[in-house]
């Protein structure tokens, strides 16, 4: 089984882009070198949250859970502990 990644960036406009992936790594490179269309205008993006899950699906679900409100709020207080820019 392949493992899956959760993760959340701050863009340079100072939004947050939450996505989850297989290859966390090659995302990110995706994301800065502008091939991913929604943080393709607010790039540099800065990596500030990541979580590891056993299989891609469970990655997905819990993307699926921090983009409800209750996950933003839950997400909330972990941004908080990252100083923007």
């Amino acid at each position: 089984m392949e493992k899956g990644f959760v993760y959340v960036l701050r863009c340079s406009n100072q939004a947050l882009y939450t996505g989850s992936t297989r290859d966390l790594q090659k995302r990110l490179c995706a994301h800065n070198a502008g091939k991913v269309r929604t943080t393709k205008n607010t790039r540099p993006v800065q990596l500030i949250y990541v979580e590891e899950f056993g299989s891609y699906s469970e990655a997905r679900k819990r993307e699926l859970y921090l983009k409800t409100g209750a996950g933003r709020e839950w997400l909330k207080g972990i941004v908080e502990r990252w100083p923007s820019g």
